[in-house]
């Protein structure tokens, strides 16, 4: 009988490593040479004898105790195991991410131990000698990010393999017959992992949910929703929990609130929007100041805290706005009509509401609980059309109700004054530091089977403006108001730029002629600003545009206010979209806790359901990230014949990725598909070099391309280089 023998392992570093993870595997066990070879299946009298000296070393050092003569433990204490998170790259390996190393820690693929993308792990880390990268090992996986997977099952005779499109998913996953689901063939599934036995090479599952067929429209929208752990629709208890709501408008409660049904309310939002969060109030004082109120729907009136509607709202924490449909964080009956500010209709709100001066200063504030009614719903096309031509008549091209109509004349001003003030804070705001990121939406026109007609991009007029700047107002005052109170919020935090994201991104815009001030924090987002105003409508504006936002810190929900960086304000909070984000629910609640003499609330509880809602917020932008990128997929599928020009937005080793001019759909050109000369990589110069001609495709270089492949199940395009832009 032949034993399995392995060969001694060179490095005794690495061997140590070993040793310490058997020992600390099984802590309170004390292991002799022979048992730590056994388990690492060596017992030729060379590796017994580096075992023993080994084992001595790590003594020595004081890393593990001789419990008993020749018998070892682990000291805990003393080990060099972290806790952290895995960051996988799509090659299958992996770093360790910890805040104990200023650099992340690499791990081999043949170390990770069953560990996956962003799990959480006991990290046994080696290599920590000067000048030398410190490597890890998996030792332990502590907590799953993830066990639901979307990919296509293979069904052999007696069991199946499911493969994901997730470049980052290193293992097909391992479905026994009798967990295949009712799935066929070369279904796209949802599946679980149940268990991932030591010595087998995959985690084993099974099919919980079979989404549909490859490339079907309905099945990659519910792929997208299931990858990321959203859902796709309501349970149906919490639907008729929602459906039994009174939502009808009672004297008894307008009689608590403060009625502002006579003064002048309309609202401004995209054409296409069912759910009216916001509205605007507008009356002319005696004094020559202004009365605006920010009216947003009391959607906490309805949703009680502790009921199942609540806890649905707070598990989903936000809608998910997705290329051809929303899936809402509050069902129908509320999103889309009892808390909607919906024209010719009484509502209940909960408003900020200001004296504004004629130079835009807020000289009183109050905040409470109201009731309302909606003079006029309008479009933002309509209010910019208002803005623009200061005429009443909304022509028939623009009109969303199909006609042309007249505005009366006081909201004609009311919406011209508004502007104006908008503008007025606007530019305070961009002199205090905050930065403008006006990056262009690619949007879709899509047809009654959901499937793209046409590109249209969308950009930010002074009618998008004038509502931003109240809202923003609004979100200020709330915060500002009960911060300086000191007591528990919920605050929108935004951190400083991360430096190596600016530096890197500073050294790509050279490029293009451009450059930022790092003199002082003031300096970086003044230069900023003139970066954004310079690139406008240039081709490269999307490219620099995505590099500035990937440079800056992500804005999350926190207790702990350390301001908000990119508006430049010490206070900031989400007050006016609880429709569409619990923060905003949680907001209302507190506000009117504190107004009604509460005291500070239980911090920890509040930081544990901002983080939820951070990360749920995350999820929710990757997944509207996914349809973009598959509907464009989908509508270059339809061009496959058509030249198009494009912009380089990336050089790496393996090819350049190309965004179309037309339509910013982005895909690769692979390095040995560019047939007019050799190419190779080139860091230093972010470029590839062709090897006899000196030819150089770089950063920003205009080329005419052709798709080659549309992949919708891994949302992925190729292109054909055809030449270079003359």
């Amino acid at each position: 009988m032949n034993k399995k023998i392995r060969k001694p392992i060179k490095n005794e570093t690495d061997f140590s490593a070993k040793i310490v993870k058997i020992l600390s595997q099984s802590p309170n066990k004390a292991f002799n040479y022979k048992q730590i070879g056994a388990k690492l299946e060596l017992d030729d009298t060379k590796s017994r004898n580096q075992i023993i000296k080994d084992l001595k070393i790590l003594a020595a050092s004081k890393k593990i105790i001789e419990s008993e003569p020749g018998k070892y433990l682990v000291k805990a204490e003393s080990l060099d195991y972290y806790e952290g998170t895995i960051d996988m790259t799509s090659r299958k390996t992996a770093y360790f991410v910890c805040p104990d190393f200023s650099e992340d820690v690499f791990i081999p693929t043949n170390n990770l131990n069953r560990a996956l993308d962003k799990d959480k792990v006991k990290v046994y880390v080696y290599n920590r000698r000067k000048g030398k990268r410190p490597e890890g090992e998996v030792i332990e996986v502590i907590e799953r990010n993830k066990t639901d997977f979307v990919g296509v099952i293979d069904i052999q005779p007696n069991f199946a393999f499911v493969s994901t499109a997730n470049p980052k998913m290193y293992r097909d996953i391992f479905i026994p017959k009798d967990k295949f689901g009712g799935a066929e063939n070369g279904d796209v599934v949802l599946v679980t992992i149940e268990d991932w036995p030591k010595r087998a090479d995959s985690p084993f599952g099974s099919v919980i949910k079979v989404l549909g067929k490859p490339g079907e429209h309905n099945t990659e929208i519910h792929a997208i929703l299931a990858e990321y752990g959203l859902p796709s629709d309501f349970p149906v208890e919490v639907e008729v929990y929602a459906q039994k709501i009174d939502t009808s408008i009672q004297e008894s409660e307008i009689a608590k609130r403060r009625d502002m049904r006579e003064t002048l309310t309309f609202t401004i939002d995209p054409k296409d929007a069912k759910d009216f969060d916001d509205a605007l109030s507008f009356k002319k004082l005696e004094n020559g100041n202004y009365e605006i109120g920010i009216h947003i729907a009391d959607v906490s009136h309805y949703l009680e805290e502790g009921t199942i509607l609540d806890d649905e709202a707070f598990q989903r924490a936000t809608s998910v706005y997705l290329v051809d449909r929303v899936v809402p964080m509050l069902p129908e009956v509320l999103s889309n009509f009892a808390c909607s500010l919906r024209p010719q209709e009484e509502k209940y709100t909960f408003s900020a509401v200001f004296e504004v001066s004629e130079d835009a200063k807020v000289m009183n504030q109050w905040f409470g609980r109201t009731v309302i009614y909606s003079d006029q719903r309008f479009a933002y096309e309509e209010a910019q059309y208002i803005i623009e031509t200061k005429d009443n008549t909304i022509p028939v091209d623009i009109s969303i109700t199909g006609d042309s109509y007249v505005v009366s004349d006081e909201i004609v001003a009311a919406t011209l004054k508004l502007d104006e003030l908008a503008k007025i804070l606007r530019k305070k705001r961009m002199a205090n530091g905050a930065i403008s990121f006006d990056k262009v939406e690619v949007k879709f026109n899509l047809d009654a089977e959901g499937e793209p007609e046409g590109v249209y991009f969308k950009v930010s007029k002074d009618a998008n403006h004038l509502i931003e700047e109240f809202m923003l107002l609004a979100n200020r005052k709330v915060a500002e108001y009960i911060g300086k109170q000191k007591k528990t919020f919920v605050y929108r935090i935004h951190d400083e730029p991360n430096e190596d994201k600016l530096i890197a991104m500073a050294s790509v815009i050279a490029k293009f002629g451009y450059k930022i001030d790092f003199r002082n924090k003031g300096d970086i987002s003044k230069s900023l600003n003139a970066l954004m105003e310079e690139v406008n409508g240039k081709k490269e504006q999307n490219l620099i545009d995505t590099l500035a936002i990937r440079s800056m810190s992500k804005a999350k929900y926190s207790t702990e206010n350390i301001g908000h960086y990119g508006l430049a304000f010490d206070y900031y909070s989400h007050f006016t979209s609880p429709i569409r984000r619990y923060p905003d629910v949680m907001v209302h609640r507190l506000l009117q806790f504190y107004l009604d003499g509460g005291k500070s609330v239980d911090e920890e509880s509040y930081e544990t359901k901002c983080l939820h809602c951070s990360n749920m917020e995350s999820l929710a932008t990757n997944a509207e990230r996914d349809s973009i990128k598959y509907m464009q997929v989908k509508y270059m599928q339809d061009h496959q014949d058509e030249e198009f020009l494009g912009v380089i937005s990336g050089v790496t080793e393996w090819g350049i990725y190309v965004e179309i001019v037309s339509n910013k759909c982005e895909g690769m050109v692979r390095i040995r598909e560019i047939k007019d000369d050799y190419y190779t990589f080139d860091e230093k110069q972010y470029a590839l070099v062709g090897a006899t001609s000196d030819s150089i495709l770089q950063l920003g270089d205009e080329i005419y391309v052709k798709v080659k492949n549309a992949d919708l199940v891994k949302k992925q395009l190729d292109f054909h280089f055809l030449r270079r832009a003359e």
